[in-house]
C-alpha cells in the first residue's frame, strides 16, 4: 500500500513581497518542486505575493504544488516546523517548477555535500585538537573552556526549546548566561587549583539564590535544569584538565618520548596524563567510527529507543574497535604495561562514551530537535561532537588515579 501524503495548505495575502505563514488546513494534492534540508526553523515562507500552494511531506521527501494566477513563480521557499516532522530536518527549495533534476540526483547531491562538509570540518577539528592535546597546559585549558562555553549555551537553548519548555519552566536567560560563564571558568580553576569541588558548590549556591529571589514564581524545574547544566557542561568536562595536566608522572617506558625534541619538552613532556588522554580520545574516535560502519553494514537489532539509528551490531563493532585501538596504542606508548589494564581502559572508554552519546540524544529528543546546534558544518552543534567525551574524562581520570598501580607505568 502506498504511503499517505500530507499537504499543508497556505494562502499568500495580496500586497506583500514576502510573508511568514502558519498552517491553515491539511489537504491532499500533488507536488512538482523538490526540497533539500536546511537549518531554517520557520514554517513556510513564500514569494510572490499571491496564490495558493500545498507543502507535501512523504517519506522524508518534500514537495510543493503552487497555483498562481500567473504562469511563472519567481521564488518559492518552504520551511517546515521541527515539531511537525519528527526527526526530519527543516527544508528549503533547491529546484524550481519544471526542473529536470530527479529525486535521485538531488539526494545524491545532498549526500555528497554533507559528506564533504563532514570530512573537511572533521579533519580540521582533528588536527587542531591533536595539537591542543599535545601542547597541554593553559592552551589545552583555554581551548576546553571555549568548547564548554559554546556547549553550555547550546544546552540551555535545548532546555528553552519548545519540546522541553512545554513540560517545564526554563531558567531565565540571565541565569543561563551566568552559568555559561561559570562553566567556562571551571577548567581554568582546575588547572591552577587542582580541585574545584568547593567552587562548584559555591556556584550552585549562588545560582540557586538567584533563582529563588527572581521576580515571579520560582519553579523547581528551573533549579534542576540549571544545577544539572553546571554539572553536565562544566564540572564533568573539567576532569579532562585533571587527566591531561595534573597527572604529571613521567611515562618512563614510552619510546616516543626518547625521540621527542628537547625544545618541545623532551622525554619529560610525555607524562602519564598525556598518554592516557591520547589513548582515551583515540579510542573514542575509533568506537564512533567502527560503530557507524558496523551499524551501516550489519545493523539489524535496535540498541535503544532513545536513538533508533543505533544498533546492537554497531555497538559491538564500536566496542571491538575501541579495545583494539587501546591495545594498539598501549603497545606504541608502552602504557599501561598490563594487558588486563589496557582492556579495562578500553571498556571504560567505550561505555562512558556510549552513555554520554545516549544522554545527549535523550535531551535532543525531548527538545524535539535533530542537532544541538549548527556551529560545525556537517556535524551540527558542539554537544553533538563532544557528547561522547563528557563522562569519559572523569571516569578515565578515576581509573588511572585510583585503579592503576603506579599510574600504570
Amino acid at each position: 500500500m502506498a504511503s499517505p501524503s500530507y499537504h499543508v495548505n497556505f494562502d499568500a495575502p495580496r500586497g506583500t513581497n514576502t510573508t511568514e505563514f502558519l498552517p491553515i488546513s491539511v489537504t491532499s494534492s500533488t507536488c512538482d518542486c523538490h526540497f533539500r534540508r536546511s537549518p531554517s526553523k520557520t514554517l513556510i515562507s513564500c514569494w510572490p505575493s499571491k496564490g495558493r500552494g500545498y507543502l507535501q511531506i512523504r517519506k522524508g521527501r518534500f514537495g510543493i504544488h503552487y497555483n498562481s494566477p500567473k504562469n511563472f513563480t519567481r521564488t518559492l521557499v518552504a520551511r517546515a516546523d521541527l515539531n511537525l516532522i519528527d526527526d526530519e530536518d527543516p527544508i528549503e527549495v533547491i529546484k524550481a517548477h519544471g526542473s529536470s533534476k530527479t529525486d535521485a540526483d538531488l539526494e545524491q547531491q545532498q549526500k555528497s555535500s554533507q559528506l564533504l562538509k563532514r570530512v573537511v570540518s572533521g579533519f580540521g577539528i582533528g588536527i587542531t585538537a591533536g595539537g591542543v592535546v599535545l601542547t597541554g597546559g593553559w592552551v589545552f585549558s583555554v581551548a576546553l573552556a571555549a568548547v564548554i562555553f559554546a556547549g553550555t549555551r547550546e544546552y540551555f537553548e535545548l532546555v528553552r526549546s519548545r519540546g522541553i519548555a512545554s513540560g517545564m519552566t526554563p531558567p531565565p536567560r540571565y541565569v543561563s548566561r551566568v552559568c555559561s560563564v561559570i562553566c567556562a571558568f571551571m577548567p581554568l580553576f582546575t588547572l591552577y587549583k587542582g580541585q574545584i569541588d568547593v567552587s562548584v558548590a559555591s556556584a550552585a549556591f549562588v545560582v540557586a539564590m538567584a533563582l529563588l529571589l527572581q521576580r515571579g514564581n520560582p519553579r523547581f524545574s528551573q533549579l534542576s535544569s540549571t544545577i544539572f547544566g553546571l554539572f553536565y557542561c562544566g564540572y564533568l568536562p573539567s576532569f579532562w584538565v585533571k587527566l591531561r595536566c595534573r597527572l604529571l608522572a613521567p611515562a618512563l617506558n614510552t619510546g616516543v618520548g626518547a625521540t621527542w625534541p628537547i625544545l618541545l619538552g623532551g622525554q619529560a613532556h610525555w607524562t602519564v596524563g598525556l598518554v592516557a588522554t591520547l589513548i582515551s580520545i583515540s579510542s573514542i574516535i575509533a568506537a564512533d567510527t567502527f560503530a557507524f560502519a558496523g551499524g551501516k553494514a550489519f545493523g539489524r537489532i535496535p540498541l535503544t529507543s532513545i536513538s533508533p539509528k543505533k544498533t546492537l551490531e554497531g555497538a559491538i563493532a564500536g566496542l571491538a574497535g575501541c579495545i583494539a585501538t587501546s591495545v594498539l596504542l598501549s603497545k606504541i606508548f608502552s602504557w599501561p604495561t598490563s594487558m588486563l589494564s589496557t582492556i579495562g581502559f578500553g571498556l571504560l572508554n567505550f561505555f562512558a562514551s556510549l552513555f554520554g552519546d545516549l544522554l545527549e540524544s535523550m535531551i535532543k529528543r525531548d527538545a524535539g530537535v535533530k542537532d544541538s546546534g549548527s556551529l560545525i558544518p556537517g556535524h551540527g552543534g558542539i554537544l553533538d561532537r563532544v557528547d561522547s567525551y563528557i563522562f569519559t574524562g572523569a571516569l578515565a581520570y578515576a581509573f588511572v588515579r585510583n585503579l592503576l598501580p603506579l599510574y600504570g607505568v
